[in-house]
């Protein structure tokens, strides 16, 4: 990942308004796309990963979504294979499109592309954002919700909570 990477802007409305560099974009806060992937394996458990203490965005928090920025002329979908690829090591696998959904905090404010695989295969973790990371049950993920919600970055569990808790039935 590349700190002066161009990314493309979004505006209100989900349209593409611009490109900035990555480092701008932070220092700013303005508005992007990023790509949001949970990995499900076939017993349908979901990869829960810590992040690395030096990303630009929650450090050290668990995540159970894969992603990044959407770079500038890039298309989601493919910026969500390429994510998915780096973070995990997870390749060749068909993207299940989960729609959109809008983040807006503080730290970031995006457009989120969700998307869901499923993967059996070895993970393996990019060292500069991924520290340690397991399987779950979708069980013990909505607990951790629940129970722990200040250890898990916020813009994976707004853009995704509606849909782990009817994967569970709650």
């Amino acid at each position: 990942m590349a700190d002066d990477e161009v990314v493309a802007l979004y505006g209100e409305a989900g349209e593409v308004v611009g490109s900035a560099p990555r480092s701008v974009m932070r220092a700013r806060n303005l508005r992007h796309a990023a790509s949001s992937v949970v990995v499900r394996d076939r017993l349908g458990r979901v990869y829960l990963h810590r992040r690395t203490t030096t990303k630009d965005v929650y450090p050290g928090l668990l995540d159970f979504a894969a992603g990044g920025v959407v770079l500038a002329g890039e298309d989601p979908g493919v910026g969500a294979v390429r994510e998915l690829e780096e973070e995990l090591g997870v390749a060749g696998v068909s993207l299940e499109p989960l729609g959109v959904a809008d983040y807006a905090d503080a730290h970031t404010r995006y457009r989120a592309f969700r998307f869901v695989v499923t993967w059996d295969g070895p993970i393996r973790w990019q060292p500069e954002e991924v520290s340690w990371g397991e399987w779950v049950t979708v069980e013990e993920l909505v607990r951790r919700l629940d129970d722990e919600p200040d250890s898990i970055v916020p813009d994976s569990v707004a853009v995704w909570a509606g849909a782990v808790r009817a994967w569970l039935g709650t």
